[in-house]
């Protein structure tokens, strides 16, 4: 039996800058904060963090990831 090495995470597809310049948080309309450690746009409004997959940022909240700290539940739209 061969023994295969486990598969290399790939890295992270960056983002074009011109799409981070136009994009807002959907829930408070305000700034998104590149993350580009952990691959993601946070909302420090919305106390939100939306991943970033593939190079395309992933803007809806119910896949967004709450900030550390007990963040408030994000506001309704």
């Amino acid at each position: 039996m061969i023994d295969t090495p486990p598969p290399v995470p790939a890295a992270p597809v960056p983002v074009d800058p011109r799409l981070l310049e136009i994009l807002v948080c959907p829930l408070t309309k305000g700034p998104l904060v590149y993350d580009r450690a952990a691959n993601e746009l946070v909302s420090h409004a919305a106390g939100l963090a939306y991943p970033i997959r593939d190079g395309i940022p992933i803007m809806l909240p119910d896949e967004a990831r709450p900030l550390g700290g007990g963040a408030a539940a994000p506001p309704a739209p």
